[in-house]
């Protein structure tokens, strides 16, 4: 096979739009948490810890007067909880029917309304809140739907248009977007606030989702044969490096399926990172303000470093996983099955030292950042074996493990925030312990039963020979 260059290719071109798209994702997923802190009237929270393990405030500065306009509501803490859990109640359930559709409707559509709907209820955020919390709650969990089928969606659209020596390459790019929509939304949502008001946090990003909507349905196609400017080079290469991992078969074979190992080992991997993932993404705002004794404005750029770090691992790391596959003869499971226990190990090692530092708060920041750093490394690992072992039904596979995985969103904050109702130093630990075991065990069920291999199921007639 001749591989066609990367540059300005179709396939590259998809990557780089599907990083856009999951950038304003995870923008219009996180910045809710950053928001929450000026819309709940600072009294409402607990009666600040005066004990003697809490921190020093740390800003010295004189700020700029802030803006105060924005509406305070009383929500206690339990409220804020179930308000930044509701996302996930909605976006559990479409994560099955999103996979199964996309592999019957394809991708393209189910992924652009998708980020269109979310964009959409952000843009209501506001007006919700000044409802009531149960409407905010309901136009969190609509949110939640919308973007429940986007990654199922993306991963059936790459059955047919990775070729499999650059899957980690191409999904690692598209994929990575998500975190550089954390990096960028955290600290530009701190900033919104502080200068103007929190309501533009939902009212620009919302509208930037809409505008990245009408570039999706105008540059991209589900499949290499229906592409409009694609090279004819390009579409032999992308089918000819295809043409013995996908099933013909038009039935989904659910009973071997469910009954796969391999599988369940991407589920149990794939719970196990959302874990600390979803209690950090949600709660580290939280943590740094109550804690460690940060303003908004430094809390948004703090909060956002870690995710930068992983931002960058995880775009290094799938040029790396490519390299040892393509080059260096790396078998793809050791590949996929050492990414995954460095992006699982690595972390729960740092959560855990995180906890116990004290108020060196620049020790604090690096632990973290190194935690949610190497939890980079996992897109390369499990994040992308479902194409491994089942391409025609990545997307239905990721449905599947992506609910499992979202589970954690659901209760992990919630437990965090029943666990430290005084927020001390101690209450802080057992959130990281128990986050670390869980990523811990993750890993090692991963390491003893992943593969690498077109499982015989998911091919037509269960005959073909293996890759």
């Amino acid at each position: 096979l001749v591989s066609v260059p990367a540059c300005c290719s179709a396939r590259y071109n998809l990557a780089l739009l599907a990083c856009f798209g999951f950038f304003l994702l995870y923008a219009l997923r996180v910045n809710l948490s950053v928001a929450l802190v000026d819309m709940v009237e600072p009294n409402t929270s607990l009666p600040k810890n005066v004990t003697s393990n809490v921190c020093p405030e740390h800003s010295s500065t004189i700020n700029v007067r802030r803006n105060t306009t924005g509406q305070k509501y009383s929500w206690d803490a339990d409220t804020q909880g179930w308000i930044l859990g509701s996302f996930f109640y909605g976006y559990i359930i479409t994560q099955i029917p999103g996979g199964y559709l996309a592999s019957k409707i394809g991708g393209k559509l189910l992924l652009g309304f998708g980020i269109f709907g979310t964009s959409v209820f952000t843009l209501l955020t506001p007006l919700a809140a000044d409802l009531g919390v149960g409407y905010l709650i309901a136009v969190r969990a609509l949110e939640g739907l919308g973007e429940g089928v986007t990654f199922p969606a993306m991963h059936s659209m790459w059955s047919s248009w990775a070729p499999p020596l650059e899957r980690s390459k191409l999904l690692s790019i598209s994929y990575a977007g998500a975190q550089l929509g954390t990096v960028v939304s955290l600290p530009l949502s701190g900033l919104i606030c502080y200068y103007m008001n929190w309501v533009y946090v939902f009212y620009i990003f919302g509208a930037l989702g809409i505008l990245w909507w009408f570039f999706w349905m105008c540059l991209v196609s589900d499949t290499p044969e229906t592409h409009r400017s694609i090279s004819h080079a390009e579409r032999e290469y992308i089918l000819s490096s295809l043409k013995d991992q996908l099933s013909t078969q038009k039935s989904v074979p659910w009973r071997p399926m469910l009954g796969s190992l391999p599988l369940w080992a991407i589920v149990v991997a794939h719970f196990s990172y959302n874990w600390t993932f979803y209690t950090l993404l949600t709660l580290l705002p939280t943590y740094m303000k109550e804690i460690l004794r940060f303003d908004a404005q430094e809390n948004g750029f703090l909060s956002a470093l870690p995710y930068f770090g992983c931002w960058l691992c995880i775009i290094l790391s799938g040029q790396i996983a490519d390299y040892l596959r393509e080059k260096q003869n790396f078998s793809t499971v050791c590949v996929r099955k050492c990414f995954t226990l460095i992006g699982m190990i690595g972390p729960a090692v740092f959560l855990v030292a995180a906890g116990f530092i004290g108020c060196n708060y620049a020790l604090a920041v690096a632990f973290v950042t190194v935690s949610t750093t190497l939890g980079g490394f996992c897109t390369s690992g499990y994040s992308i074996n479902h194409l491994d072992i089942a391409p025609s039904y990545a997307g239905i596979l990721l449905g599947i493990t992506n609910s499992f995985a979202t589970i954690p969103g659901m209760v992990g904050p919630v437990i965090a925030k029943n666990l430290t109702h005084n927020n001390t130093v101690g209450e802080w630990q057992i959130v990281f312990y128990i986050a670390a075991s869980i990523n811990l065990f993750g890993a090692i069920f991963f390491a003893l039963f992943a593969s690498g291999e077109v499982q015989d199921w998911a091919v037509s007639g269960y005959h073909l020979h293996r890759n």
